[in-house]
């Protein structure tokens, strides 16, 4: 029996995969909120990019529990001797990916191919030649690699596409019974319907994702096994191991991070807002200079402090996955208690006009405590902002771990992540030949992740700001020319639902 490891970091996502189906719940029980969030994914963009967040979001939790392996009893032990578990933390992403942890080779290797980059001496018929050698796992199973390699390539991919095409049938198929059985309609009707793009909400886009998805990821796993997809790097480890690994860290970052400058930004900007004078100046002046002071420095700074306490205790942590989930769950508060200036400054200014309006005036006179108007009256009618704005950030704060890595004060060394493999690809791509590998997969991962949480973060700006919605059919009828009478019509009752949500 393996012993779970419950760290930092896994224990906050789980308990935010909570919050996010109980607030799913609650936008269910809510008509007005779910006729927003309807209209978020009326967008075709939105759709699609939260599919791809939502399978980032799948392997983040799936990296998230941790466990440790039982040992052998050691030779002579006592039969009642406390068991002893291996020093190395695993995950059951690590357990899905073993053949990829497994599969180390000895130095850098190319993509898909079964010699070795950097060539070695090697004597041949009494001379001495530079020959690249045989890796010891990438293309083992080929006896005659020069014949049977382009070949067993195509072979294998063209089964992975077949296989991610079944599944992708199987998916689609699965959606539409449970759709047809949600509108009690026949299952055909009900898939031309979503073929045709009937409907308020676009199906056939997240479908086509899901698609495009598995016809990806069939060919990823059908050849990962028996070569390195994306090659190895310095020490010989799969690149493609360390992109998936690193999709959690980014994930970490952009939501911890985020959550963490909600309770400053929240308190102080509608506190400043509601009481202004000696409150509001305090506050103004607090986040004045808070902003005045170079965030990478200020950053830099709290990291190794941070850093000098976990050298300075290392009996603290049982293994090293402790010690660098610590590390990286106290730069996500560290990000947030520094970045919470901005959102205090939005929310200041709304609930300074949200605070003269008849229904709070009418509070005030009949003598609510402030502290109950703050609460019942200006945080519901700024909540909106909050979730545009943590949308907004998301995709900045896992750009920004980047950065912070590449400098050398981002997550620990010993933890994968986007940053990371930037930094290590840094030497790799002024060597010649150039090592590029590392670095691309590092790059297209994160433009993903990054691209997918900005189309989302669109999505939700446009549904839930009462500016954009209303402006944004009225660029468009412009565009449609003879359409301009229905759509402004169509914008007109916008921000009487914005005031219900």
């Amino acid at each position: 029996m393996p012993k779970f490891v419950l760290l930092w970091t896994d224990a906050a996502m789980w308990l935010m995969a909570a919050a996010v189906l109980a607030y799913g719940w609650h936008v269910r029980r809510s008509p007005a909120l779910a006729a927003t969030w309807r209209r978020v994914f009326r967008d075709p963009a939105a759709l699609a990019s939260s599919v791809v967040l939502l399978l980032c979001l799948g392997v983040t939790l799936a990296d998230s529990v941790h466990y440790r392996l039982r040992l052998p009893p050691a030779p002579g032990a006592a039969a009642n001797a406390p068991p002893a578990y291996e020093a190395r933390t695993r995950s059951l992403l690590d357990a899905w990916l073993a053949d990829l942890i497994d599969s180390r080779e000895a130095t850098y290797s190319r993509p898909l191919a079964y010699l070795g980059f950097t060539k070695e001496s090697v004597e041949v018929g009494g001379q001495v030649q530079r020959l690249a050698p045989r890796l010891k796992f990438g293309g083992a199973h080929l006896a005659r690699p020069e014949a049977e390699w382009a070949g067993d390539v195509a072979m294998r991919a063209a089964a992975g596409v077949a296989a991610g095409a079944l599944v992708a049938a199987a998916l689609a198929a699965l959606f539409v019974a449970l759709l047809a059985r949600a509108r009690r309609q026949p299952w055909r009707a009900t898939w031309m319907q979503v073929v045709r793009g009937e409907g308020a909400i676009p199906w056939r886009v997240a479908l086509a994702t899901i698609a495009a998805v598995c016809l990806l990821a069939g060919p990823a796993a059908a050849l990962s096994g028996p070569y390195h997809l994306l090659g190895t790097d310095l020490t010989g480890n799969d690149v493609l191991y360390q992109a998936l690994k690193s999709i959690r860290t980014a994930f970490v970052i952009g939501a911890l991070a985020t959550v963490a400058t909600l309770p400053l930004a929240v308190s102080l900007g509608i506190v400043a807002g509601y009481y202004r004078g000696v409150v509001d100046e305090v506050i103004q002046y607090l986040y004045t200079v808070l902003s005045s002071v170079p965030n990478v420095l200020l950053i830099a700074a709290c990291v190794l402090m941070v850093q000098v306490f976990l050298d300075q205790h290392p009996e603290l942590f049982e293994t090293g996955a402790e010690r660098a989930d610590l590390k990286l769950f106290l730069l996500c508060a560290v990000l947030g208690l520094t970045g919470w200036a901005g959102l205090c400054r939005l929310l200041r200014g709304e609930t300074l006009k949200l605070r003269e309006l008849e229904y709070v005036q009418a509070a005030t006179a009949f003598g609510v405590r402030p502290w109950r108007i703050m609460v019942r009256h200006i945080f519901p009618n700024v909540a909106h902002l909050m979730l545009i704005v943590t949308v907004l950030e998301f995709s900045a704060l896992i750009l920004y771990e980047a950065v912070l890595s590449y400098v050398g004060v981002g997550v620990d060394p010993s933890m994968n992540s986007f940053g990371g493999m930037i930094n290590l690809a840094r030497n790799e791509m002024s060597r010649d030949p150039v090592v590029w590998w590392s670095f691309a997969a590092a790059f297209g991962f994160m433009v993903t992740l990054v691209l997918a949480a900005n189309l989302f973060a669109d999505g939700v700006r446009d549904a839930f700001d009462p500016r954009s919605r209303a402006t944004r059919p009225r660029l468009l009828a412009r565009r449609a020319g003879g359409d301009g009478g229905r759509a402004a019509g169509a914008a007109g009752p916008a921000p009487e639902a914005e005031r219900g949500a």
